[in-house]
């Protein structure tokens, strides 16, 4: 569904991607982990054409990305729920939700899935009108995710879902991932909490300094030693258990 073969891209004179190869196929979760700039949020940046590729090719359902407008490869359906999850906040949960679908024209269709989000997910309902930025941050992080399945992706890219949240939030964002994954939603994850990323993806890909180090199944990688000692940390098989 998605193809990345040897891309590079940076910032100004700094090069971040240095020949990153990866691939994601309908109807999985696939996590990429790695420590602070590694390169994480860069990879979705380029998919999303916020950053263009300076080599290589970047494919979507077959579609050459490369050249491609930010709305455009929108409109393909690759949406990203960005880093820090960037509500509208003096706006309401529902003015932010029908934003998710405003290239839609569909408007029928719109008023049925904001219904069936709600049902979902009883926050965005209880929450309708309430400004978003007096949200916590992990109504936040729902509200985000809410917003970018109004816009109905073919694969749905999430950059740090767990960032800053209490862990019972994070539990929570965690189910809801599971349930979209249960439902075939594809799903391109960045996370710095390996534990938690593992655990839901199909596979994985461990990156350091702008280059892919590692790849394979979930279970391949929660069982690597390297892994192990660099994301996981003592005491991560409890996790599993």
């Amino acid at each position: 569904m998605l193809t990345l073969k040897s891309v590079q891209a940076g910032y100004g004179r700094l090069p971040v991607l240095k020949g990153v190869s990866l691939h994601v196929r309908q109807g999985e979760v696939v996590t990429l982990i790695g420590g602070n700039g590694a390169g994480k949020s860069t990879i979705l940046r380029t998919i999303c054409g916020l950053l263009r590729a300076r080599k290589g090719v970047l494919e979507f359902a077959g579609q050459d990305l490369t050249l491609l407008t930010t709305e455009r490869i929108v409109a393909l359906g690759l949406v990203l729920v960005p880093e820090g999850r960037r509500v509208f906040r003096t706006l309401s949960v529902t003015a932010n939700l029908e934003l998710g679908a405003y290239a839609r024209p569909d408007k029928i269709q719109v008023r049925r899935d904001l219904e069936e989000l709600r049902r979902r997910f009883p926050m965005l309902k209880d929450r309708a009108r309430q400004a978003a930025g007096t949200l916590s941050g992990g109504e936040q992080q729902i509200l985000a995710m809410g917003r970018a399945l109004m816009a109905r992706p073919r694969l749905l890219m999430l950059d740090e879902p767990s960032m800053g949240l209490a862990p019972r939030m994070v539990t929570q964002i965690y189910e809801i991932l599971a349930e979209l994954k249960k439902n075939g939603t594809t799903i391109l994850l960045v996370e710095q909490n390996a534990r938690a990323a593992l655990k839901v993806a199909d596979r994985g890909y461990v990156l350091e300094t702008g280059r892919i180090i590692l790849d394979g199944t979930a279970a391949e990688l929660r069982e690597d030693p390297e892994v192990q000692r660099a994301y996981l940390g003592k005491g991560y098989r409890e996790v599993w258990e």
